[in-house]
């Protein structure tokens, strides 16, 4: 595969195992900044969900709110996604613009084109279908406010979103495998749709996975599999393993740590 190239710099290498670098940079001081994706009112709820929550847990246990279980979210509306993808396509083709000003991947699926920024440690990657002049989909691997400094070098948060023509042809899937082949761990998000947790169940046949609590901005291991009451809690998520880290290496590196005691 093609080396990546940068907006305009060179990813850094990732301070890795010895046996593996990748080409991702998440702190450089040196990233430029770009605006993220538009937001939509679906972003804007998302947010603000995120920042409840964070409130929710700077809150004595007494006066909580009831805490919500459901981990299988709801699908934004189709026409809000298709909405954003083409305010997103005018902006890849607009001369001066942030994204006009992506490098593009070597091509992941045929007929595709793959573009790739990176603003503040976060990963951008759109899709474009050049024979119907429009955005398929992108995905953002975005940085975790819930892990320390060392664990944030080198795992990330994908989140997608594809139009629904796109969907089910294992575009999200390809990427999400290419930045695993660059050596860069996935955490899933809070919450998910059921096509992203049939999509990381279906990585998890060709990547290790393992779930994880993430507490005191630490990732514990829960074991391969987790019970469903564990499964269902906010701060359980799944860890997918990437491209030259083993089990061994992550506690090694002291970016996953044994389960604390009554967690599993």
């Amino acid at each position: 595969m093609n080396a990546i190239a940068l907006c305009r710099r060179s990813l850094g290498h990732l301070h890795t195992p010895p046996s593996h670098r990748s080409s991702f940079s998440p702190r450089s001081a040196l990233a430029f900044p770009q605006p993220p994706p538009t937001r939509t009112a679906w972003d804007a709820v998302l947010s603000l969900a995120w920042r409840l929550l964070a409130l929710h847990r700077t809150l004595p246990p007494q006066i909580r709110p009831p805490r919500l279980e459901l981990r299988i979210d709801v699908n934004p509306p189709d026409e809000d996604i298709e909405a954003e993808l083409a305010s997103l396509y005018r902006r890849l083709h607009t001369p001066g613009d942030a994204m006009n000003a992506c490098a593009r991947l070597a091509a992941l699926q045929p007929g595709l084109i793959f573009h790739h920024r990176e603003a503040d440690g976060e990963h951008y990657v759109y899709v474009e279908d050049p024979s119907r002049g429009c955005l398929a989909g992108y995905t953002v691997f975005n940085r975790l406010i819930e892990v320390d400094r060392r664990t944030d070098r080198h795992v990330r948060s994908p989140h997608s979103k594809y139009a629904p023509a796109y969907q089910g042809r294992g575009i999200a899937s390809t990427v999400y495998a290419w930045a695993l082949g660059r050596g860069l761990c996935l955490v899933s998000g809070a919450r998910q749709s059921e096509g992203a947790h049939a999509l990381w169940r279906a990585l998890a046949r060709r990547h290790p996975l393992r779930w994880v609590s993430l507490q005191a901005k630490r990732m514990h291991d829960l074991g391969s599999e987790a019970p469903a009451a564990r499964a269902a809690a906010l701060d359980t998520r799944m860890l997918l393993l990437g491209e030259g880290w083993s089990l061994p290496q992550l506690h090694a590196h002291q970016l996953l740590h044994p389960a604390a005691p009554g967690s599993r």
